[in-house]
């Protein structure tokens, strides 16, 4: 039920992530929920080992989330725009 729940809000914030960024974005919906997830993952490891937010354990909150999501998204699309 776990993972379920992490896909669940994966999806969110990877939805809100590729509303609040400008371009054309990658996949259908489990693109976007793997997004979301490591958005929330990088944002996790950004808070507990760059800033100290986060205790041990701790994971990011949504708004992080999203923040993380979006960072990935902008990487995304630096990336493409080299290739291209």
């Amino acid at each position: 039920m776990h993972w379920l729940w992490v896909f669940v809000i994966g999806l969110i914030v990877g939805l809100v992530a590729k509303l609040l960024t400008p371009g054309k974005d990658p996949g259908g919906f489990i693109i976007t929920a793997l997004i979301g997830i490591a958005g929330s993952l990088l944002a996790t490891w950004v808070g507990q080992n760059l800033f100290g937010w986060y205790q041990e354990g701790q994971s990011a909150g949504f708004i992080a989330s999203v923040v993380g999501a979006i960072v990935l998204l902008l990487i995304y699309h630096l990336l493409k725009r080299k290739s291209a």
